[in-house]
């Protein structure tokens, strides 16, 4: 690490961009919050960078990619992905697709329960960064944590990664149990039964199955299935309540995830044989192919089955 702070680039100015710039001006680090909105080159910003954060929304990655390979990066740049999503053309991680553009740069993912609204009131929170690169993580955590923010580091991006993106289909599941009023043994039931269908996926595509129990996995599922500042949780309990997809997200603040991540995991999950019913479930009933209660019969009508031995079952 060259420096005690560091020059920090975060490209996406929505709600977590600007949570997380502030989270960094705290740490008493140099940030730059740069928006496509604002017409600003993003060379000159990049060029004096020790650490670029992306913020944006799955479908702006290939895009921001594109825009960053026609800039000189600094040879030094470590490259933080905090988006969470799956790529529709390849299935694919953010982080995958950084990876794949920039071999030269370490990766590091930045995830966790993080409620950018809360972050912003000033509450507190814990994250995870992973990467295969240690010594990356150490500097991302060095430059993120404080008083408030507790940053802890592991070695499965994968994992980590995955956790905050299924994550999100499931929090839709949650909002859809809520909307329809099914109660607290019901919602228990399927975030119990979320966790294994999320370790399943992650297992498969070659994470590790510890990870889904620390911050990124357990730790944003119950975050953001059990808070309305969440915004998939909003969809599920909108549908949940009758009102249309597109209804939804007329009104919704931002960009609700689990939305596209629930089709292109389906597509996952059936070319590598995985048993993902909540997922399935949620893609149906976003695809108004079922309606919500459709849903909730289709998940209790499944075959009788023991509690444990089919945590890791593709199929």
């Amino acid at each position: 690490m060259a420096e005690q702070y560091g020059r920090i680039t975060i490209v996406g100015a929505g709600a977590w961009g600007s949570a997380l710039a502030t989270l960094a001006t705290e740490g008493q680090n140099e940030v730059r919050l740069w928006s496509r909105r604002s017409g600003q080159a993003l060379g000159p910003w990049v060029e004096t960078s020790d650490v670029l954060l992306i913020t944006v929304s799955m479908k702006g990655v290939r895009d921001t990619i594109a825009r960053l390979q026609a800039i000189p990066l600094p040879p030094d740049l470590i490259i933080v992905t905090a988006t969470k999503g799956l790529d529709p053309e390849t299935q694919q991680t953010p982080a995958q697709l950084w990876h794949a553009a920039f071999r030269d740069h370490p990766i590091v993912v930045l995830c966790g329960p993080n409620l950018s609204k809360e972050i912003q009131q000033g509450l507190p929170a814990a994250t995870a960064v992973a990467s295969d690169d240690l010594e990356a993580a150490a500097t991302v955590q060095h430059y993120f944590a404080s008083d408030r923010f507790r940053v802890y580091f592991n070695e499965d991006p994968l994992g980590t990664e995955l956790g905050g993106t299924l994550k999100n289909v499931m929090a839709i599941a949650a909002g859809v149990c809520d909307g329809l009023a099914l109660g607290t043994n019901a919602k228990a039931a399927l975030l119990t039964r979320a966790l294994p269908e999320m370790v399943r996926v992650g297992v498969t595509l070659g994470a590790q199955p510890d990870t889904f129990f620390g911050l990124s996995g357990l730790g944003d599922l119950l975050a953001t299935c059990s808070s309305p500042l969440s915004r998939n949780y909003q969809v599920g309990y909108g549908l949940g309540q009758g009102k249309t997809l597109t209804e939804i997200l007329d009104h919704l603040e931002g960009t609700a995830e689990g939305v596209n991540t629930a089709a292109v995991l389906v597509t996952l999950a059936q070319r590598d044989a995985i048993a993902v019913p909540i997922a399935t479930a949620v893609h149906h009933l976003l695809q108004a192919q079922i309606t919500p209660l459709d849903a909730v019969q289709s998940l209790m009508e499944r075959d009788l089955k023991s509690e444990f031995g089919a945590w890791l079952r593709r199929s």
